[in-house]
């Protein structure tokens, strides 16, 4: 029987390659999107073509607690669990404005922790379960002029490290990826010079992929990293270095 990957923000880029890594490797993908229908449904076709996946498209607004639990009771008893769905938000931090903050923190840790509060139970009922959840480089080193953003994926860091010691017991790990800068729409709203000086303070010379992310959540959901939890690990190509 084909294990089950819950991935939210899968028509994004990291996850549209997180839903080809996992549908490669044999599992059944719950695809989570929003706003994203039209990719999504290409994704869910490309997905059962290419792989002979089993995929469930599930539109779903996890600023919604309703949204939430029907979302988790589509996915039923998940194996894995990746919290991927994210919302950038550039501003100085005195001109924020606030109900984009609150959209912020809503959408990028509050959805990640209600969602894994409600997938958890059948996780510990079968002691065995996978949550890797998607934070960002600047969660560790904070970003000018991103500081909400920043702090919402600081705040996802602190969740798996806490939440990692609370369900290991339990058979289940947690573990949480910080990219650095990522090839995808997301951060289409920077300018060549922004990219190229990132891209130079780059050891390994190159922006990242959403592939880079994929085959990492891959191997932390297999059972070769079932000893590795509670960790933050970066795909950056070195840039925060230590």
């Amino acid at each position: 029987m084909n294990k089950t990957v819950l991935i939210t923000g899968a028509s994004g880029g990291i996850g549209q390659a997180l839903c080809r890594h996992f549908a490669k490797a044999g599992y059944d993908i719950i695809l989570h999107y929003f706003s994203g229908e039209e990719r999504a449904m290409l994704l869910k076709a490309q997905l059962e073509k290419q792989y002979g996946a089993r995929v469930t498209a599930v539109k779903a607004d996890l600023r919604s607690s309703e949204d939430i639990k029907a979302l988790a009771q589509k996915a039923g008893q998940a194996d894995v669990l990746i919290n991927n769905a994210g919302r950038a938000y550039f501003s100085l931090f005195q001109l924020a404005d606030e109900s984009k903050v609150k959209e912020l923190f809503d959408i990028n840790l509050m959805s990640a922790m209600a969602l894994t509060k409600e997938i958890l139970p059948s996780m510990i009922n079968k002691h065995c379960g996978r949550i890797i959840n998607i934070s960002s480089m600047w969660g560790i080193s904070g970003a000018s002029c991103e500081v909400h953003y920043s702090a919402s994926k600081a705040a996802i860091t602190g969740f798996t490290k806490a939440l990692a010691k609370e369900v290991g017991p339990s058979g289940i790990t947690v573990n949480c990826i910080a990219p650095g800068f990522i090839d995808t729409e997301m951060n289409s709203c920077l300018d060549e010079e922004s990219v190229k000086e990132i891209v130079e303070a780059t050891p390994m010379g190159r922006k990242g992929t959403g592939d880079d992310v994929a085959a990492l959540a891959l191997f932390l959901a297999g059972d070769e990293a079932e000893f590795i939890t509670g960790q933050v690990i970066s795909v950056d190509g070195g840039y925060l270095g230590n």
